[in-house]
């Protein structure tokens, strides 16, 4: 089938690479004109995900880029620590940089499927032999299926799926980040600065110890920007924080320079149903949640599948997406909750702040987070498929 695949950040070069191996005519549309360099690390947690990625073939890849994660060490506006969180509470068994997870499923989808950078869909008009696709380039074309896996703020999703449809829900939260000098020396421990309801963080770069990353989470009622104006949400970010201690006024001095800003609500998004007629969501578009869950992996989990029951259905799109569904919607319901993780990085009153320091100082309780972390990526049960030309054996790939 020819297929379009709408984002190229992880969940559409993942389903791209599957549906390549089995024999799909696969473009990959992408609204950056290059792929994204932003610098923050994504994790994975629990034999699911990574057996997924051993089976996609990028496994000793991502091992050879890991960062090992960093500890998290939250002190007040002098520096005194006030409370440790070990580097496995965030990096999982598998943590990289998202830029560099990117680029490993680029590199290895490319070849099987044509990508086309700068461009992002204008139309979708869906019928009985396809689905007529306008760019906003002004190209057109028509496909058999259409996917969805642009993340949170989905194109396709706004263009095919009906407002009544779809819950998006703010959390109360934004987050963003973004790379400075690290005129600071940080090393080691990434520092996180708390006041009632915001968080300041620095890390240094796991590329270039000369720069670092910032993080920088604060509560906030929903607010309406342009998510294509970067000044737009530098100027949000700077009237938010304007005025604390520590080291944010030197953090802030990096923001004008920015090139690359990370700014977005913790929000969730639910769809009644994951696809229409030839249209399905994958990941953060159908099922995502922006922060705090277990996207990343889900993502890769998701593309599996669906290209997995794709294949199983031998042509019948209609059945696959079902299936694809009911594997997944149950697990991922959880898995992408994400509601508290604005309240943990940045609680919204002192004494909130003083309990979370607290209570995870005491190492009985870190390990018991860490636990459930690890137990909720054990909710998704990994089915086995045969791809295209490979049998998937014991999570390796076996040529038939």
């Amino acid at each position: 089938m020819k297929v379009l695949v709408s984002g190229a950040s992880v969940a559409g070069p993942s389903v791209a690479l599957w549906l390549g191996r089995a024999g799909h005519d696969v473009t990959v549309v992408e609204i950056a004109p290059a792929l994204r360099q932003g610098g923050y690390a994504v994790d994975f947690r629990g034999e699911v995900f990574t057996t997924v990625l051993d089976r996609m073939g990028v496994l000793s890849d991502l091992r050879s880029l890991q960062t090992g994660g960093n500890a998290m060490r939250f002190v007040d506006a002098s520096g005194r620590q006030l409370m440790r969180l070990p580097a496995e509470f965030a990096g999982g068994e598998l943590e990289v940089l998202r830029a560099d997870l990117s680029r490993v499923l680029y590199e290895h989808s490319r070849a099987q499927a044509t990508y086309r950078f700068g461009d992002s869909i204008a139309t979708l008009t869906e019928h009985a032999d396809g689905v007529d696709v306008r760019f906003e380039s002004g190209l057109e074309d028509t496909y058999d299926l259409v996917i969805g896996a642009d993340g949170m703020h989905s194109v396709v999703r706004r263009l095919a799926w009906p407002k009544e449809r779809v819950v998006e829900r703010h959390l109360n939260y934004y987050v963003g980040g973004w790379e400075v000098p690290n005129t600071l020396g940080i090393s080691g421990d990434t520092l996180m600065y708390n006041v009632p309801g915001k968080l300041a963080s620095v890390g240094a770069d796991r590329r270039d110890p000369g720069l670092a990353q910032t993080l920088f989470v604060f509560r906030s009622k929903e607010l309406t920007y342009d998510r294509r104006d970067l000044d737009q949400q530098k100027a949000i970010l700077r009237a938010q924080y304007t005025g604390l201690g520590w080291h944010v006024p030197e953090l802030l001095k990096g923001l004008p320079a920015a090139t690359e800003l990370y700014f977005d609500s913790i929000s969730r998004v639910s769809v009644d149903h994951w696809s229409t007629d030839r249209i399905v969501l994958l990941g953060d578009a159908g099922y995502g949640a922006t922060f705090g869950a277990l996207g990343t992996g889900t993502a890769v989990v998701g593309a599996y599948v669906l290209a997995g029951e794709l294949a199983q259905a031998d042509g019948d799109f209609r059945t696959a997406f079902d299936r694809y569904e009911a594997r997944l919607r149950k697990s991922v319901s959880t898995t992408q909750d994400g509601s508290r993780a604005g309240s943990f990085m940045a609680p919204a009153t002192r004494f909130g702040l003083t309990a979370r320091n607290r209570i995870l100082d005491i190492p009985f309780f870190t390990n018991q987070m860490i636990k459930m972390a690890q137990k909720m990526s054990e909710l998704i049960e990994l089915p086995t498929y045969s791809i295209g030309t490979d049998s998937i054996k014991e999570g390796k790939l076996v040529q038939e």
